[in-house]
């Protein structure tokens, strides 16, 4: 059976006839150089067709034949027996890295987002939290009321100061299709003008402002932005940033990981933002009935909308009677006349859909006339979760 030796010396092969016994290989050149390669130490990688040999004896040389030849030399099962360990070692490599990956996605990020969190210097917290608030405010606008503005920004300044955080504390009303608050890294809160279109009385309004900067005190939105980062990273390291299926479940991952960590979160700055209104001395028991109010969207179609602001937060049920017991009676967040004007700052105060997409439609500078039913069925629209 002849093959082809590369001795590692010269680039041309030499032709070479070959034998294969119990005991290894021999084979021979057309000059007469004979080689033995003991069984013990063979390799064996097919490459196509191809079956390479080489023995480490010989290391800089390769013997190559047709894979076919090598079977009918009887080194079939030398060459499936390597197959198969190489094929179990991938496999077992493969499910080595996968679940690093999952351990990583669901038990490093989160369990390192917290101490890199804290660890973040001040500055840099803040200059992250200029860019996310410059992009937040291209996609949501700010609503022109400045009385309104104002006695938001007020009540923020006043819970921040019962609070343990060094930011300044930046409350503002945003334009938004979702009833929704949330707090930006730096502190900066942005409050949608459906969401104060659905709190009932300034109490309730207090309660979400509170809870947001019982975020920022405790840092909790650095630590989604650290766990955001990780998995980012690894989404370079293992699917290079791409848009497969690969790059999908990591993403699920992250947002499996931020929904449970999340939660923990929440409840923390459920009890901490009703202590700093206390501390304040305001009344903390608006929180349970606006958390009452999102449990019962279901059963009241004027707050469909309103699931968006419990949708990755803990039960609101459980959460409406945990912030119940905890209630303590106290001044009103705001007086009569800066609730009025908080409540018209973007409009919230009508109630009536077809007014506020026009409001909404003059503001973005869009004069053109809107069939009233389209209207009506595109606020509901908006009014759902993006």
């Amino acid at each position: 059976m002849q093959g082809r030796l590369y001795d590692g010396l010269s680039s041309r092969p030499a032709t070479v006839e070959i034998e294969w016994s119990d005991d290894g290989l021999r084979f021979a050149s057309d000059a007469g150089e004979a080689r033995f390669w003991p069984q013990d130490g063979l390799k064996v990688v097919r490459e196509g067709d191809q079956a390479r040999l080489s023995h480490p004896s010989d290391p800089d040389a390769r013997l190559v034949l047709a894979e076919a030849d090598w079977i009918a030399l009887g080194g079939s099962v030398a060459v499936e027996k390597r197959g198969r360990i190489r094929e179990a070692r991938l496999v077992i490599g493969l499910a080595a890295v996968g679940l690093s990956v999952t351990a990583f996605v669901f038990w490093g990020v989160p369990v390192f987002a917290g101490p890199l969190a804290r660890a973040t210097p001040i500055e840099m917290e803040q200059k992250m939290g200029d860019s996310f608030d410059a992009q937040m405010g291209a996609m949501f606008h700010r609503c022109e009321g400045e009385a309104g503005q104002d006695a938001l920004g007020d009540l923020g300044e006043r819970l921040a100061a019962r609070s343990d955080t060094p930011f300044d504390v930046r409350v503002r009303a945003v334009q938004a299709p979702f009833v929704n608050a949330f707090a930006l890294p730096g502190g900066s809160i942005l409050v949608t003008d459906d969401l104060i279109r659905e709190a009932e009385t300034p109490d309730e309004l207090a309660a979400v402002v509170a809870h947001e900067v019982a975020h920022i005190e405790k840092r909790h939105v650095m630590q989604a932005v650290w766990r955001s980062l990780g998995v980012g990273l690894l989404l370079d390291a293992v699917v290079g940033g791409g848009t497969g299926a690969g790059q999908q479940a990591v993403l699920l991952a992250g947002q499996a990981t931020d929904l449970r960590y999340g939660r923990e979160a929440e409840l923390e700055a459920d009890q901490r933002g009703q202590a700093l209104l206390v501390g304040a001395g305001l009344s903390s028991q608006g929180m349970a009935p606006f958390f009452e109010r999102m449990h019962g969207a279901g059963e009241d179609r004027r707050l469909e909308a309103a699931a968006e602001f419990v949708s990755t937060h803990p039960d609101s049920a459980r959460r409406a009677q945990r912030a119940r017991n905890d209630a303590k009676p106290g001044a009103s967040a705001l007086t009569p006349s800066e609730w009025a004007a908080v409540r018209a700052s973007c409009g919230a105060g009508s109630k009536d859909p077809v007014t506020r997409l026009k409001d909404r439609l003059r503001r973005r500078g869009d004069d053109a006339p809107v069939d009233q039913g389209d209207q009506m069925g595109q606020d509901r629209q908006a009014s759902r979760r993006p």
